[in-house]
């Protein structure tokens, strides 16, 4: 059984490339699901164990067009078949040149309660009885599958995020950025935009509008990009905004937080705004960020 940080060397030293997320219901499967699918990961949830060979011939194909490709199953394993079903389909994995990996998620009993309460749901095993005997009932059912798993995980002492920061190093790609970051261009006249989880206004800025040669370019355009950068202002707000993401970048980190989106607005979403966006993009790209461009309203004029 594989825990921690020993977990983290397993799965990239065996270069796991289809796992099979299963456990105790309430201790983590779900976010376990989404961390996998935020590191770019396939996710499957509630995938039966008989069509895990399924899943795989489709990812075999995948990869013979030259994508690369990882997998994820989060298995129910309440079905009465699913140990029958179970190892027959795993090898099928391995014979296709996978390499399976099992991980269960476990958490005590006592944990395991208080979070069936907390969400006031019924164990999906407990009956007509007490959520304690669902709990124990799905203990005893899971014992053996629980001594195959390659990595077991305790959830008891974890919430949402805190699980989310010890799967990510199981199954992130080593040393890639912890944060993608949307630098999304808008007009105002069109309306803020609603996911922005922050909003800058470069009205401050003189606008490229007045001047004729520049009213039929965009931000994208050299000489607007010059114009709106070299104002006095300019510089000092990109600086501003760069130091300002260094603290947020890491409070992401340590929040399990992988995307956000910092909206760059002017009159119209043309000139201002993405010209500034264009440059925040190359500003902020680093190893712990990965900027991605979208003008949500440029040609709408």
């Amino acid at each position: 059984m594989t825990e921690g940080a020993n977990a983290v060397a397993q799965v990239h030293s065996q270069g796991a490339d289809f796992v099979i997320v299963t456990g105790m219901s309430g201790a983590g499967r779900t976010t376990t699901a989404n961390v996998m699918e935020d590191q770019g990961w396939y996710v499957v949830d509630n995938l039966p164990p008989q069509l895990l060979p399924a899943m795989a011939e489709l990812g075999t194909k995948a990869r013979g067009e030259g994508q690369e490709i990882k997998i994820a199953a989060v298995v129910d394993v309440r079905s009465k078949t699913f140990f029958t079903e179970f190892e027959p389909a795993v090898q099928t994995l391995r014979d296709a040149g996978w390499t399976p990996q099992l991980v269960f998620l476990d958490a005590t009993d006592e944990a395991l309660v208080r979070r069936f309460e907390s969400v006031r749901r019924p164990h999906p095993l407990q009956g007509s009885g007490r959520l304690l005997d669902g709990i124990q009932s799905e203990r005893e059912i899971l014992r053996d599958l629980r001594s195959r798993a390659q990595i077991v995980v305790d959830t008891s002492g974890l919430n949402v995020h805190q699980l989310g920061r010890k799967i990510a190093p199981m199954f992130g790609v080593k040393g890639g950025p912890s944060l993608r970051l949307a630098l999304l261009s808008f007009g105002f006249k069109y309306g803020v935009p609603l996911d922005a989880d922050f909003v800058f206004d470069m009205r401050f800025l003189p606008n490229p509008f007045w001047v004729p040669e520049l009213r039929s370019l965009d931000g994208r355009d050299a000489a607007v990009s010059a114009f709106v950068l070299g104002h006095d202002g300019a510089g000092e707000f990109l600086d501003r905004v760069a130091g300002v993401m260094e603290p947020v970048t890491r409070g992401y980190h340590s929040e399990g937080r992988r995307y956000a989106t910092l909206a760059i607005g002017c009159t119209g979403g043309k000139h201002r705004s993405v010209a500034v966006a264009e440059a925040l993009a190359e500003r902020l790209q680093s190893d712990r960020i990965d900027t991605f461009l979208v003008h949500r309203d440029l040609g709408r004029e």
